[in-house]
């Protein structure tokens, strides 16, 4: 069976984010980008189900500008096999929106025949949630999304999903889509000398037009702006004060 993993270059989550003075979006001058923390989950869980033997190779993919090439590389680093890499930008500030992404994806898909499809839940950049799904759509396979714990058995595939209420396992036919949630796995660190053989492995470049793809943005960024800064906390003496303060100054009750 093959895997495919799509991942996403974003901002390393260890950086503090900073908006552009004139509110058109995020600055990414001179800012350490790293590859998004979900999908370096599924990565480490498409090498673990490789390493127990029920995948023969795993194929990852990123859609983006050419600096993905990088985060491509980590993940090659960290056990992939081979790496695919679909310029669809040239601007770093560009994000290709979902369905565009996923409309790819589906095109990779039929070009790979992949058994099983992993992805991060969401990017921590545009938190959207909603390529993997779309991908599933436009495909016609089943899905799993925010998935805790995922286990293969035979054709099929149970996957535990993180809900409101607790814990909800389902069992779906492959092939299937899954996205996956952060207490899925600990991802490994690539060690210096995978790092050197990632260098050596392939890593194939493409264009949306190659794939017949139109990645021109349907939404427009209005504005951006930061979050409102909270307010300092202050010490109750009694639970009297404070059901007074819930009431009659926060107005909760």
């Amino acid at each position: 069976m093959k895997i495919l993993v799509p991942v996403k270059r974003v901002i390393d989550y260890n950086v503090k984010v900073r908006v552009k003075a004139d509110g058109s979006g995020v600055d990414l001058a001179n800012v350490k980008m790293s590859m998004n923390p979900f999908d370096e989950i599924a990565v480490e869980q498409a090498i673990r189900i490789k390493e127990a033997g029920q995948a023969e190779e795993i194929v990852v993919v990123s859609v983006g500008v050419k600096q993905a090439q990088e985060t491509l590389r980590t993940a090659l680093a960290m056990g992939a096999d081979r790496a695919i890499l679909i310029e669809a930008a040239a601007d770093v500030h560009q994000d290709i929106e979902p369905l565009a992404v996923a409309k790819l994806l589906a095109a990779v898909v039929k070009e790979e025949a992949p058994g099983l499809v992993l992805a991060g839940k969401q990017a921590i950049d545009n938190d959207m949630n909603a390529t993997g799904q779309m991908l599933a759509a436009l495909l016609g396979w089943s899905q799993g999304t925010f998935a805790s714990e995922l286990t293969l058995d035979g054709d099929h595939a149970l996957v535990t999903r993180e809900v409101d209420g607790g814990l909800q396992t389902i069992r779906v036919k492959m092939p299937a889509i899954v996205t996956v949630d952060l207490r899925l796995n600990e991802p490994r660190y690539a060690s210096l000398p995978n790092i050197m053989k990632a260098k050596k492995k392939p890593l194939e470049e493409k264009t949306p037009a190659d794939y017949g793809v139109d990645v021109t943005p349907r939404l427009t960024v209005v504005k951006t702006v930061e979050p409102a800064g909270r307010k300092a906390g202050v010490k109750v003496g009694s639970v009297d004060e404070l059901i007074a303060k819930l009431k009659d100054e926060a107005g909760v009750i």
